[in-house]
C-alpha cells in the first residue's frame, strides 16, 4: 500500500462520512503507485442528485472536523449534481449519480490498482450487536 497516513486518514473519514449519508457503492483506491497527483481515489454513488449532494455536504463537513481541517483545493461539477469531484491533493473524491457510476465504470479503469478496506461504522456495530444478542 503506496498510501500516505493522511491519505488513509482523509479517504476513511470521507468514505464513513458518504456511509452516513448512505452512499452507495462506496470504494477506496490506491492509486498512488499510478498517479502522481494523489494517493487515493474514493467512488461513491447516489440515487438522485439531492443525494448526490448531501453525501458531498457531508464529506466536506466531516473532513473540515479533522484537526487538519482539510478543505479541497479544487471542486467541480457541483451545479449538476451528476458527479462531484473533490479535490484533496491527497485523494480525489467522486461522489457520482448511480448512472454515471455505472457507465463511467471508473472502478474497471482502474481496476489494477488495490483497493483499500472500508467497512462501515453503522454495519459492523449493527452486526456486532446482533452476534451479541444471539
Amino acid at each position: 500500500m503506496t498510501v500516505s497516513e493522511r491519505a488513509h486518514e482523509l479517504a476513511m473519514a470521507a468514505a464513513q462520512a458518504a456511509a452516513d449519508k448512505k452512499a452507495q457503492d462506496i470504494v477506496i483506491i490506491d492509486v498512488g503507485d499510478q498517479l502522481a497527483i494523489t494517493d487515493a481515489f474514493l467512488l461513491a454513488a447516489a440515487p438522485n442528485e439531492r443525494q448526490v449532494l448531501a453525501i458531498v455536504d457531508a464529506i466536506e463537513e466531516r473532513l473540515l472536523e479533522l484537526p487538519e481541517k482539510a478543505k479541497p483545493v479544487r471542486r467541480e461539477g457541483e451545479r449538476g449534481g451528476r458527479w462531484v469531484l473533490l479535490d484533496y491533493v491527497d485523494i480525489v473524491i467522486h461522489v457520482q449519480h448511480a448512472e454515471e457510476r455505472e457507465f463511467y465504470a471508473l472502478d474497471r479503469l482502474w481496476k489494477d490498482c488495490p483497493q483499500i478496506p472500508f467497512t462501515d461504522r453503522d454495519l459492523a456495530d449493527s452486526a456486532a450487536g446482533t452476534a451479541t444478542a444471539e
